[in-house]
């Protein structure tokens, strides 16, 4: 192997590990530490309107986002990551806003559609300093697209509380 090869090999960025989901069945896991917002907060008509579905956002303290439950990735992007739950709860994890502009730079992927993935597994490391540069809020955002289908979508906490990664986040109800 040439030098090239091993410097190139060691720039790879290591995946993070898994943590810990304190968030029990019912509920959605914080994808990142960081202060939660109402979705109605999100700068983005689109997500703030509950459009995309009922959740809520996380200013996030972090680089690292995990996924906030167990399922199978239905949408890989750079930005985002889809995941649809054992039970069929289809949720969005979104990345900043209007960062699909970004074309995948600033965000390293560790998942890719039909990936099994436990709550807790990281799912996107984003370069929150890139998210600033190209001028995006870099809230990460936690939709449930298919709100209609379910009994009821809610914040398991306070908006404006802080929370560790894997906190309890959303309830969701059946």
């Amino acid at each position: 192997m040439g030098l090239f090869n091993a410097l190139k090999k060691k720039a790879a960025p290591a995946k993070p590990e898994a943590i810990q989901v304190s968030a029990q069945a019912g509920a959605l896991a914080a994808p990142v530490a960081g202060r939660v917002i109402a979705m109605t907060e999100v700068p983005d008509p689109i997500f703030s309107s509950e459009a995309l579905g009922r959740g809520c956002a996380v200013w996030p303290e972090g680089d690292t986002v995990y996924a906030p439950v167990a399922g199978t990735v239905s949408v890989a992007m750079g930005h985002a990551v889809g995941i649809v739950s054992p039970d069929g709860v289809e949720v969005l994890v979104h990345i900043g806003v209007d960062t699909v502009d970004m074309q995948g730079k600033g965000f390293t992927g560790y998942v890719a559609q039909g990936d099994a993935v436990a709550a807790g597994d990281p799912l996107i490391t984003m370069d929150r300093d890139a998210i600033a540069a190209a001028g995006h809020p870099d809230c990460v955002v936690v939709a449930v697209s298919n709100t209609a289908d379910l009994a009821s979508v809610e914040l398991a906490v306070e908006a404006g509380a802080t929370l560790a990664a894997g906190d309890a986040l959303i309830t969701v109800a059946r």
